[in-house]
C-alpha cells in the first residue's frame, strides 16, 4: 500500500513529487518499509554491543569504550537523519525505496568494519575505512534524497540544499580519516570538526532556514521503535549472561535471578522512556525536536552498553573475563546511570519547569546503584548485584505511576 497522501496521485511506476508531507496528518504511523530498514540496525547495534562486551571483558576498558561511541554515533545519527527526511518527504514510490535500499547497504556495510575498528582501537590505530565507506554510502543516499526534495519544495529549498553541502563536505573529510595517512594528532582535530559540522550544522540549518515538515506522532513512534530495538541488546545480554551460567553449572537460583533481573530492568529502563509522551510534546512544540532528536544519541548508546555490560557478566560467568566481579558489576551499572540521566535530561529538555521529587527519584537512582557495587565489593555472587541494579529505573517508574504523570500533565498544560 502506497504511503502517499490523499490527493497525491502517481502512476503505478511513477514519481510522486516532494512537496513534503502534512506534519498534521491525523493516521501517519510508520511504514512498512521504514521496519525493514530498522532490521539492518539490528545486526549494527548486536556486532557492536558484542565488540564492546569482548573489550571490557579482555581488559580494553578504554579503548573498547572509545572504538563503541565512534560506532554507536555513526549507526544512529545516519539513521536518525534519515528518520528526519522520511517524516517530512516519504513519498514510497521506487525512488524512494531504492534509496532506502541504499541506506540499508550502507548500514550493512557499516556493521562489517566494527570489527576492524574496536581491533584497531586496541592496537593504537583509526582502522575505520569500511565504516566510513559504509556511512559514505548512507550519505549520498541522503544527498540524492535532499535534491530531489529541493527541486519539488520551493519553500524549504535553502534548508534543503544546506544538508546537501554541509553533509557532502563532511563525507570528505571522513574519506579522508580512512584513506589518508595522518599523524592522530590531526586525525583528532579532523574527526573533532566533523563532528561539529554534523551534529551543529544541521542544528543550525533547522533553526536559521525554517523547519522541515515533520510530522510530530510518526518521528515520535519511529524514534520509539528504534528504542525498542536497541532494548532488545539487553534482551540478549541478559539470555546470553544467563546461558553462560546455566551452561557452567545448570539452572541454579543465581541463574533464576539472573533471568529474572535482566528482563525486569529492561522493562524497567522501556517504561521510564515511554512514560513521556513524545509525539504530544513535539505536536506542542515543534522548536523543540532537534534538541529531542539529539538527547536520543545518548538514550541508544545507553541502552546498547547496558546490553553489552550484561554480556559482559556472560564472560565472567564463563571465566573468560580479566575483569573481577566489581569492574563486571560497573559495566552494567555506570551504563544504567547514565541511562537514565539521559531520560531524565530529555524531559527537562522538553518540558517547562523543575520539580523536587525529580531530584529524589534520582538520588534514591544512584543510591541503589551504588548500594549494587557494594554489593558486589562484598563477594557475593554476581547474580545479586545485577538483582540490586534492576530496582534503579523501577523507582522511576514508581514515582510516575504515583505522581509523575500528574507532573507532565501539568507541564503539557503550560506549554
Amino acid at each position: 500500500m502506497s504511503s502517499t497522501e490523499p490527493g497525491r496521485t502517481r502512476s503505478p511506476h511513477g514519481l510522486v513529487p516532494m512537496t513534503g508531507r502534512n506534519p498534521k496528518d491525523p493516521h501517519r504511523a510508520a511504514t512498512p518499509l521504514e521496519l525493514l530498514y530498522d532490521l539492518t540496525l539490528v545486526v549494527a547495534f548486536s556486532i557492536a554491543g558484542s565488540e564492546l562486551a569482548h573489550s571490557l571483558s579482555a581488559g580494553h576498558v578504554w579503548t573498547g569504550i572509545a572504538a563503541f561511541l565512534f560506532c554507536m554515533f555513526a549507526i544512529i545519527w545516519a539513521w536518525m537523519t534519515f528518520a528526519w527526511f522520511a517524516s517530512a518527504y516519504d513519498t514510497d514510490d521506487w525512488g524512494f525505496r531504492i534509496a532506502t535500499m541504499v541506506q540499508m547497504l550502507g548500514v550493512t556495510i557499516l556493521a562489517l568494519g566494527i570489527g576492524d575498528l574496536f581491533a584497531g582501537f586496541d592496537e593504537g590505530v583509526l582502522d575505520n575505512d569500511v565504516i566510513v565507506t559504509g556511512y559514505v554510502i548512507m550519505r549520498l543516499s541522503m544527498v540524492s534524497l535532499w535534491l530531489r526534495a529541493a527541486r519539488n519544495d520551493p519553500e524549504h529549498r535553502r534548508v534543503l540544499l544546506g544538508y546537501v553541502w554541509l553533509i557532502s563536505a563532511a563525507q570528505l573529510g571522513w574519506i579522508v580519516t580512512a584513506f589518508v595517512p595522518l599523524p592522530m594528532p590531526a586525525v583528532l582535530v579532523l574527526m573533532g570538526t566533523l563532528y561539529l559540522v554534523e551534529v551543529g550544522g544541521s542544528a543550525l540549518l533547522e533553526r536559521q532556514e525554517g523547519r522541515l515538515p515533520i510530522h510530530p506522532h510518526h518521528i515520535a513512534e519511529r524514534f520509539g521503535l528504534l528504542g525498542i530495538i536497541t532494548f532488545g541488546e539487553v534482551v540478549l545480554g541478559t539470555t546470553t549472561a544467563v546461558g553462560a551460567l546455566t551452561t557452567e553449572v545448570g539452572w541454579t537460583v543465581d541463574a533464576g535471578v539472573l533471568a529474572f533481573s535482566g528482563i525486569a530492568m529492561v522493562v524497567g529502563m522501556w517504561w521510564v522512556y515511554f512514560s513521556l509522551p513524545h509525539g504530544e510534546i513535539l505536536g506542542k512544540r515543534r522548536d523543540l525536536g532537534v534538541r529531542w532528536a539529539y538527547s536520543h544519541l545518548a538514550i541508544y548508546t545507553t541502552i546498547a552498553a547496558v546490553g553489552a555490560g550484561l554480556h559482559a557478566v556472560a564472560y565472567y560467568l564463563e571465566h573468560h573475563s580479566e575483569l573481577d566481579e566489581v569492574a563486571t558489576t560497573l559495566t552494567v551499572a555506570v551504563p544504567l546511570a547514565l541511562y537514565v540521566l539521559a531520560v531524565y535530561g530529555a524531559f527537562h529538555l522538553l518540558l517547562p519547569g523543575r520539580d523536587a521529587v525529580h531530584t529524589w527519584l534520582l538520588v534514591g537512582t544512584v543510591v541503589t546503584i551504588v548500594a549494587a557495587v557494594l554489593l558486589a565489593m562484598a563477594g557475593v555472587s554476581i547474580a545479586w548485584p545485577i538483582l540490586v541494579l534492576t530496582v534503579a529505573p523501577w523507582i522511576s517508574v514508581v514515582g510516575y505511576e504515583l505522581y509523575g504523570d500528574r507532573h507532565i500533565r501539568r507541564a503539557l498544560d503550560a506549554l
